[in-house]
């Protein structure tokens, strides 16, 4: 309502004459009220205002230390400085449109998880490269000092750690290994061989048979001989299962229970390596002078050393129990095997189908009925 009366009264015609003197005014009630109106505005204003934006700066003010607030009404200002460090809240943006402030406080608390969340990121992808830095780093220098063991032993510089009965022991099964190979190749062969007989001895009684129904003045004589044919190709049918266990037997003690033993005395040969390479890495340390740098570097070798000594010594006891347990172990499997072998051969060569069958039995070998063996996928329809 004042801002009216006072577009109205801002409004109205002065007259002025030639000489620029303001003219006779004639009275208007409504100028003298509006003139009234303001007057007391201002007293209001003057005395009102400062705590009015006092208030609204600490509501909707910016979160500064300082801020300079301009305050007064119409014909008068006042200036003061707030100091606003103690003033605690959400932060708020405030609308010239409206007279309620605008809290803005997602956005901030967006911005800190954001940046909270890449830099948990970044260190543990730090984390990660610093871990694998390390890794390649103690991988490096321990392959530089068994790399440089192992030239000086081939050379005769380097002293290595030989345990003499556990090396003969090594050496024996190394040389059992060859030779049973050798066994397993040739028996592989003969079970080739054999069942090409065995085949050729089957087509051979089918001729035979078919011979003696086409000529009638050879009956007999063809019949005889397909039949023994026959008896001699089921003959070999059972040999050839019991030499097929032979085989199977051989093949599992040498790929598997002399392998497994084998790689355990890798493991073992490896760690003597690394033993004697850390050995002689703190031997050369200690040869040096006592600083603090050299003793630091003397006490990490003798941990290093310890480590190594253990890993050594645990391995060298596994070799110890699973060579034992393997000569135990190729006794009792090699003393059944060569039994079966020793009796089917007997047998087949002499005739004797029982006694093939028997051994059979003994050993718990069946044999698959002719047929049952799948078609591979070539006969499939």
């Amino acid at each position: 309502m004042a801002d009216s009366i006072m577009s109205k009264a801002a409004t109205m015609e002065i007259p002025i004459n030639s000489n620029g003197d303001t003219g006779t005014l004639p009275e208007d009630d409504s100028l003298e009220q509006a003139a009234k109106l303001q007057w007391s505005l201002d007293e209001k204003v003057g005395r009102s205002t400062g705590h009015q934006d006092l208030q609204q700066v600490m509501v909707s003010g910016p979160n500064l230390n300082e801020t300079s607030i301009v305050s007064g009404g119409y014909g008068g200002t006042t200036e003061g400085i707030i100091p606003t460090s103690s003033i605690k809240g959400p932060a708020v943006r405030y609308n010239p449109g409206f007279n309620r402030p605008i809290p803005v406080t997602g956005i901030g608390s967006s911005m800190q998880h954001s940046s909270s969340n890449s830099s948990m990121a970044d260190d543990a992808s730090r984390g990660v490269a610093v871990e694998k830095l390390d890794f390649v780093k103690k991988w490096g220098l321990n392959t530089y000092k068994c790399t440089k063991q192992m030239i000086s032993e081939r050379f005769g510089r380097g002293s290595r750690t030989v345990d003499l009965e556990l090396e003969a022991q090594i050496d024996v099964l190394r040389d059992t290994k060859r030779k049973y190979e050798n066994v397993l190749r040739l028996a592989r062969a003969l079970t080739n061989h054999f069942y090409s007989m065995v085949q050729t001895q089957h087509a051979l009684g089918d001729t035979f048979a078919d011979l003696s129904q086409k000529s009638p003045e050879l009956r007999d004589e063809f019949g005889y001989n397909a039949e023994t044919q026959k008896l001699l190709c089921k003959n070999g049918e059972t040999l050839l299962g019991a030499v097929n266990f032979f085989v199977s037997s051989i093949n599992t003690l040498v790929n598997k229970t002399m392998e497994d033993t084998l790689m355990t005395i890798k493991m073992y040969e490896s760690a003597r390596l690394e033993f004697d390479a850390y050995r002689a890495d703190l031997e050369e340390l200690s040869l040096g002078p006592r600083d603090a740098v050299t003793m630091a570097r003397i006490d990490y070798a003798q941990q290093q050393y310890q480590v190594h000594k253990d890993k050594y010594e645990r391995l060298r006891s596994d070799v110890t129990i699973k060579l034992k347990f393997l000569e135990e172990n190729k006794v009792k499997v090699m003393h059944k095997q060569l039994l079966l072998f020793h009796n089917a051969i007997s047998a087949y060569f002499a005739g004797n189908q029982q006694q093939l069958e028997q051994t059979l039995k003994q050993f718990n070998i069946k044999l698959k009925p002719p047929g049952s063996e799948q078609p591979s996928w070539l006969e499939e329809p």
